[in-house]
């Protein structure tokens, strides 16, 4: 095999490797109620799917530690740590409004919230296929 072909596939994997992460940082967004549910339109908050997609990504690093470059190291990083910040000003947020309206723990971690700039409100699907 030459050397083009090999920093060929190097590349591609770099590229698919930044991509999971991605992938994985904006599941993770959408499950925290930080972005639209492209399949609803709707702002979706379900922390315990958050956690899960978070500890992935989490375990994704323990795993490949000492086999990144140091790019994808970065990457993988700054998304963790962006991650759990957000995971834990929404924990304290689902807390805070628990408090203020006496909701129950599975209705709040599961609140569907309309997005103000979703723009038009979109008929809710009627479970028929």
């Amino acid at each position: 095999m030459d050397n083009s072909s090999n920093d060929t596939d190097k590349a591609r994997e770099a590229f698919l490797f930044q991509h999971l992460v991605v992938m994985f940082q904006t599941l993770a967004l959408q499950q925290m109620g930080k972005l639209t549910s492209p399949i609803t339109g709707k702002v979706e908050r379900d922390l315990h799917q958050a956690k899960i997609t978070v500890d992935m990504l989490g375990m994704l690093q323990n795993r490949t530690e000492g086999n990144l470059d140091e790019n994808e190291k970065k990457i993988l990083d700054t998304v963790m740590m962006e991650l759990q910040m957000n995971y834990i000003d929404e924990t304290a947020r689902a807390e805070n409004e628990e408090e203020d309206d006496g909701t129950a723990d599975d209705e709040k971690e599961n609140r569907v919230e309309e997005d103000p700039e979703a723009g038009e409100e979109k008929e809710e699907p009627t479970g028929d296929a």
